[in-house]
């Protein structure tokens, strides 16, 4: 995990100064582990959650800099409210449970509804691929596909 978040603060960062603060988003579909990442993010550590209702939000440093992180609910109920928090984000981790492919479908039209607003223009994008410690769990090349990823050109991504 750290490897991909430490490139996506140092390629965040590189346009800005040490006191400026820059906004991160977590979303994702239900269930994905989009709280546990942000806690290990903030405390360094992985605690028991629950489902988030509304969000979460984090002051995390890393290098001198420092993050605004806010995790969104994932329930179908909440998805429609994710575009309330984008306005000055600077980077999005949108959050795939790799072991789930029952949620495949969904997690991929809520993936590309979110890339087509224009407060996320500049936004750079990681896709995260959790729990690919599991093993169902698709890798990094059939996530790629899946989702169809190669079809993303607007935007900076990794997975």
């Amino acid at each position: 995990m750290g490897f991909y978040l430490s490139r996506l603060f140092s390629k965040i960062a590189s346009g800005f100064s040490s006191e400026q603060e820059f906004k991160i988003i977590i979303v994702g579909l239900n269930n994905a582990g989009k709280t546990t990442i942000l806690y290990k993010l903030a405390l360094n550590e992985v605690i028991v959650t629950q489902p988030t209702i509304g969000s979460n939000v984090e002051e995390v440093a890393h290098n001198n800099l420092k993050m605004q992180v806010w995790d969104l609910g994932g329930q179908e109920t909440l998805r429609n409210s994710w575009d309330a928090y984008y306005q000055n984000t600077n980077a999005v981790i949108y959050v795939i449970d790799a072991a789930d492919d029952s949620m495949a479908k969904a997690s991929k039209t809520e993936f590309f509804s979110m890339l087509v607003h224009n407060e996320l223009r500049d936004a750079s994008i990681l896709i995260f691929a959790n729990k690919a410690d599991l093993p169902s769990a698709k890798d990094a090349g059939e996530i790629t596909e899946l989702y169809s990823l190669h079809m993303v050109q607007e935007h900076d991504w990794k997975i």
